[in-house]
């Protein structure tokens, strides 16, 4: 789906200018809203804060990413700024939200935006749920980043520290703003749906931080491992990866999207590049899905492959069958899982072969059958399962027609 970037000022808490940027879908439905707190220091224009609002977008959640105060293209002096404000500048940023396009559904920090998020997810009425990304429990764990400057700051009141390479003004007030922030009280109390995202090998925020902030907070609850990215996101695709993360997550926690007159109708797929060598948008009615390529086949592996999406609706429907077949029938089944691989084979004397090659494509189907169930049962269930009608038009002839749109 493409996306439009527009520019979003609103007053902050302490009346200065912050200046965000607003991604949406370029057409259709937008499904919710979404408010994103960059990491400490940072900008909207961080790398994580813009893969992810840009990709969420592409889902249809709008997001705004914004300047906090002091910073990037913010008005104000970043040695004004503490942890305090950061939390009332998302409070404010909702507000301005509520005013304009819709107020945020889901609330995500990065980094020690993740703990301003934590803090100010109390303070915003509509928030469903929250997502951290590389968050510290302790929001004094940022002070670790001004190294042998924070003795100085200390001693002095007020010093310029070096972080990340670039020259800060931090005074005392920051620091006593940073020191005994009740967290885990907040957590207790949360009362919405959180999301963990920690890359395990994060360097900047250990993963114990990702733990400490789970045993505080009550379900509903979720931590997902972000398996090769770093603390910044500037790995390839991990922030692509941390958006579909947090779109598949959100859906159960937003109202259902109402269908308009124009959405195409289930059964009528489009498909349509996207940003990235095989990245594909697939829309089926009001769902959005991701194909790729893995990335042994140079694509970015952030979905399914063309093949995987192939296996997967052979095996839906199969389920789905056996599974109508047996609620009809009163047969205790419990479960049903289906594990399928796609292969060819060479085969010597084809008749039916549609290439010279003589190979035919071939589905490796294991279903596996939970509940107590009799031999005759799992027999009939069985024989039930080849009357799936994807598996019937898998081995009809199938004629495609296509035409130039």
């Amino acid at each position: 789906m493409k996306i439009t970037s527009e520019k979003f000022q609103f007053t902050g808490s302490a009346g200065q200018i912050l200046d965000g940027r607003l991604e949406r879908p370029a057409s259709g439905p937008v499904r919710a809203i979404a408010l994103f707190a960059h990491c400490f220091t940072c900008t909207k224009n961080s790398r994580g804060a813009v893969r992810v609002s840009a990709a969420l977008a592409a889902q249809g959640i709008a997001t705004l990413r914004f300047d906090f105060t002091g910073l990037g293209n913010s008005e104000g002096a970043f040695s004004d700024s503490g942890f305090i404000s950061n939390v009332s500048d998302l409070v404010a940023a909702a507000n301005a939200l509520r005013e304009g396009p819709g107020a945020p559904a889901i609330l995500i920090g990065h980094s020690l935006g993740g703990a301003a998020a934590i803090a100010a997810a109390e303070k915003i009425e509509e928030i469903k749920a929250v997502v951290t990304i590389g968050a510290p429990f302790d929001v004094d764990h940022v002070l670790g980043q001004l190294g042998d400057d924070l003795e100085k700051v200390k001693t002095h009141g007020q010093a310029e520290v070096h972080i990340g390479g670039r020259p800060f003004v931090v005074n005392q007030a920051f620091l006593d703003e940073a020191y005994d922030q009740p967290q885990a009280q907040r957590l207790a109390r949360l009362n919405k749906a959180l999301l963990i995202l920690h890359a395990p090998d994060d360097d900047i925020v250990a993963l114990d931080n990702a733990s400490a902030i789970f045993q505080a907070a009550h379900h509903p609850k979720s931590f997902i491992a972000l398996d090769g990215a770093d603390h910044l996101l500037t790995t390839k695709g991990s922030g692509e990866y941390a958006a579909q993360i947090i779109t598949a997550w959100v859906q159960r926690y937003l109202p259902a999207l109402e269908a308009s007159d124009d959405a195409p109708e289930m059964g009528f797929v489009t498909v349509e590049t996207a940003n990235g060598k095989f990245k594909q948008i697939i829309r089926s009615g009001s769902h959005q899905l991701i194909a790729d390529e893995p990335l042994s086949f140079g694509g970015s592996d952030l979905g399914p492959g063309p093949y995987d999406y192939l296996l997967a609706g052979l095996g839906a429907c199969t389920s789905m069958t056996i599974k109508m077949y047996a609620d009809r029938k009163n047969i205790p089944l419990e479960k049903v899982t289906i594990e399928l691989e796609h292969s060819r084979e060479h085969v010597g004397d084809c008749d039916s072969c549609n290439n010279q090659e003589n190979r035919i494509d071939v589905i490796d189907r294991t279903i596996s059958l939970s509940g107590d169930l009799s031999e005759k049962q799992r027999e009939k269930l069985m024989e039930i399962a080849d009357k799936c009608p994807v598996h019937r038009t898998l081995e009809n002839r199938i004629d495609i027609h296509s035409t130039l749109g």
